[in-house]
């Protein structure tokens, strides 16, 4: 088997952990049951660019439970656990192809390893296997059933290319689940960002000034947990409605030109570039820490801040201190990429269970929705995710929680299809 890990003896340690996340992912589990018995996936080449987790290991194991042959790469040079990704080569087959802080041409080398399987369905974070597919193999779109993304800042670019008319093979936006965004993004983003910018920094949040830019589902988690943790917590925007809904939920919202001159803290979470830049860098105050949890690093503008300093050293592990020619300190976490991924673990396993769930009932959607054995019935467009397997995730969920839900009678049902009843 092909493959290309840390240390294969790291192993021992990442079963172990994969196997405490899985504890916590009751939905997949039953997935994973059902897909022993009926391999929907059988003979499937699947590949996948994501996270390497636990709780991504997991999928995995899922997904090759259910009949498909999975190669697996990172979607981010610093979100690697090299013990799980040793642990998925050694004691589950499954090739991976991941090393914690890997530099851009092992990134892309190990992307290239995962394309090399000539995969049927892709299963994007961030929409890079997609994106290289497209521009350099487009002799292999041809067999490709389907794809699925996970994130946010992927479904940006994946519309974008269906809007050029460039986008070749059917992909089902996972974020847009509901059991998704309303969850993971919100209450993983919002625990896993404060929870790595803490390990990296070990500061206290009660009392600070942190700016979070951007107000989407992210954006609102993190609000929400730095101004549980007690800091005076101020949101940017450039979307009129997003800005008025923080507004309304208490935060105080501003331009980041005027939050630049008094955060402590500043985190972005918007899949855009350059959100915090060479204006903003020199109106900082003295120590201010500044990091990302959106997919890629280029919120920050990293070269304008290198540009301003006279010199540059790692404080501690994830912390880089830029000191400006002004005379002030600036301190960059997890080098600009995904802060809750790379100084820490990510999101909890519980939050994730439904998100992974999403993948696999999708990728199963996929295939079961191929007109032969290389192509799909559905068209070249993004699509949500089914309403049927999003309703049926939340109602699995529940039941794992222990929690009953109400249901309608004859008599609402009828009342809500009829046009007739009024008061």
């Amino acid at each position: 088997m092909n493959y290309h890990v840390k240390n294969i003896k790291l192993s021992e340690e990442g079963k172990r952990r994969i196997e405490w996340a899985e504890r916590e992912m009751p939905v997949l589990r039953l997935i994973k049951n059902r897909f022993i018995k009926e391999k929907p996936l059988k003979g499937v080449r699947l590949g996948c660019c994501l996270h390497v987790t636990t709780e991504t290991a997991n999928l995995a194991i899922t997904l090759k439970a259910g009949g498909a042959n999975v190669a697996l790469c990172a979607s981010n040079p610093l979100s690697t656990q090299d013990d799980v990704a040793a642990s998925l080569v050694k004691d589950f087959g499954i090739p991976t192809f991941a090393i914690k802080a890997e530099d851009n041409k092992t990134y892309y080398k190990h992307i290239q390893s995962v394309i090399d399987t000539k995969p049927q369905v892709t299963m994007d974070d961030g929409a890079d296997v997609v994106g290289i597919l497209h521009k350099n193999f487009k002799e292999l779109l041809l067999d490709i059933i389907g794809g699925t993304e996970e994130t946010t800042t992927g479904v940006i670019r994946l519309r974008a290319m269906e809007r050029d008319g460039v986008l070749e093979y059917p992909i089902i936006s996972v974020n847009d689940a509901d059991t998704k965004h309303l969850f993971d993004n919100r209450y993983g983003t919002g625990q896993s960002t404060l929870d790595g910018i803490i390990r990296a920094t070990n500061i206290l949040f009660s009392g600070k000034n942190v700016v979070v830019a951007g107000y989407g589902w992210c954006g609102r988690g993190v609000a929400s947990r730095s101004k549980g943790m007690g800091a005076n917590t101020i949101v940017t925007e450039v979307d009129p409605t997003k800005a008025l809904e923080a507004a309304m939920d208490g935060f105080p919202v501003m331009s980041m030109e005027q939050a630049s001159k008094i955060g402590d803290i500043f985190i972005t979470l918007t899949g855009n570039t350059s959100v915090l830049r060479e204006e903003h860098f020199s109106k900082m105050k003295d120590g201010a820490i500044v990091c990302n949890s959106g997919h890629f690093n280029v919120e920050i503008d990293i070269p304008a801040l290198k540009k301003m300093s006279k010199s540059t050293r790692e404080v501690r592990s994830f912390v880089e201190e830029f000191n400006l020619k002004n005379g002030k300190k600036i301190y960059l976490l997890a080098e600009g990429r995904l802060v809750n991924l790379s100084a820490a673990e990510g999101h909890p396993a519980s939050v994730m269970d439904m998100s992974f769930a999403n993948q696999a009932l999708s990728a199963e959607y996929l295939v079961k929705n191929r007109k032969n054995p290389m192509n799909s019935n559905l068209e070249k467009k993004v699509y949500p995710v089914p309403k049927e397997i999003d309703q049926e995730i939340a109602r699995l969920k529940l039941k794992s929680m222990g929690i009953s839900i109400d249901q309608l009678t004859k008599e609402q049902e009828k009342y809500l299809s009829s046009w007739q009843e009024g008061t």
